[in-house]
């Protein structure tokens, strides 16, 4: 469906090893800025446990997990918004994404040096922000001159955008993001029209070394607090271990992660977390016995909506959906019994999709 979630965040603080971690794309990594010029973008498999207990009953020949695409994108410095660094190409990237996973640098390592004299998460989530401020002023000031001028002479019809813009525009000028609960629902409606950058959902990565795990120490605390007054979602983990577990078996990984914690890999944590970022829930299909997959919708969407996701042909001829869940599949063994025991539900082209329903379509072209 082409959502995508972008990892950005100063220069050295690990994206591009993250990337490589959730990809196996082998982006370029190297200890100097702007690794990363033009954005790499991949594609991740979004880890369910409910896939596999599915397959489980199942059997299928095939299991194919629904996904999540990922843009790794410059690093950001100050100034970008003047056309420091990558600037405008870089804000440009950032523009194209529907979310942002800002990571955040915490660790320490002299071999790899910090734009900053010393490490300070929140001041680096400030510097970041600071820059997505001022190029959204930009962008509400050129809105500005424009409906001004549209305005002349038939100001009434123009007159609760311009509310919204000088509100918008007063907001950025404090320092503040084009988001928050406080927004007035014209101005969050214009930010979204203008695809302000301040305005996009984020979560933080703070990426830490080894020795701060699971918690992440000191540098994770500073932006979890950051993070509670925004109302934004944490994930703390150690790309440089995740890149290097990422190639170990399954089963020493699993281990070696266990010393330090961990319950899962981060790049779990991070995947799920960028998934409920975008307000995505997952549906399942059984094709014949034959596949079991996974697919990614976006939440409030209908079966027809489904059904176009999986095929054109599906929305274009569709009759109904047959609808059932995971846990009536488990309690009922199998799809057989599920039917004889009046389980499964017929619904129409008008039914809100539940995350984890396994639908079935009936179609006609």
């Amino acid at each position: 469906m082409g959502l995508e979630i972008g990892i950005v965040g100063l220069p050295n603080v690990g994206k591009s090893t993250l990337f490589n971690a959730l990809t196996q794309a082998g982006a370029a990594v190297a200890s100097y800025p702007f690794t990363t010029i033009e954005p790499n973008v991949g594609i991740v498999p979004v880890p369910d446990a409910r896939l596999d207990r599915i397959a489980a009953i199942i059997h299928p020949e095939r299991v194919v997990p629904t996904t999540l695409r990922v843009v790794d994108i410059a690093g950001l410095v100050r100034g970008a918004s003047r056309g420091e660094g990558l600037g405008n190409q870089f804000l440009g990237h950032i523009r194209a994404v529907d979310a942002v996973a800002m990571v955040v640098r915490g660790f320490e390592n002299p071999d790899v040096p910090h734009v900053a004299p010393e490490l300070n998460p929140k001041g680096d989530i400030e510097t970041v922000d600071l820059e997505l401020i001022l190029a959204d002023l930009a962008t509400v000031e050129r809105r500005q001159e424009k409906t001004e001028s549209q305005a002349k002479g038939t100001r009434g019809a123009f007159e609760v955008e311009l509310e919204a813009l000088v509100s918008l525009h007063d907001r950025l000028e404090r320092g503040l993001p084009a988001s928050g609960p406080d927004l007035g629902e014209a101005e969050r409606a214009l930010a979204r029209e203008l695809n302000l950058l301040s305005a996009k959902p984020r979560l933080y990565v703070v990426n830490v070394g080894e020795d701060s795990l699971p918690d992440g120490g000191r540098y994770a605390a500073a932006v979890r607090e950051l993070a509670s007054a925004q109302g934004a979602e944490v994930v703390v983990l150690s790309a440089a271990l995740e890149a290097e577990l990422a190639n170990w078996p399954p089963e020493e990984a699993a281990a070696y992660r266990a010393e330090f914690g961990l319950h899962e890999p981060g790049l779990v944590s991070f995947i799920q977390a960028g998934y409920r970022l975008l307000d995505l829930i997952t549906f399942f299909t059984l094709t014949g016995g034959k596949e079991v997959r996974a697919w990614t919708l976006r939440r409030g969407e209908t079966a027809l909506a489904a059904a176009g996701t999986i095929h054109s042909d599906m929305a274009r001829g569709f009759i109904r959906a047959e609808v059932m869940s995971v846990s009536d599949l488990e309690q009922s063994g199998s799809v057989v019994a599920l039917r004889e025991q009046g389980r499964l539900r017929i619904e129409g082209r008008d039914y809100v999709v539940q995350d984890g329903d396994i639908l079935h379509i009936r179609f006609s072209i």
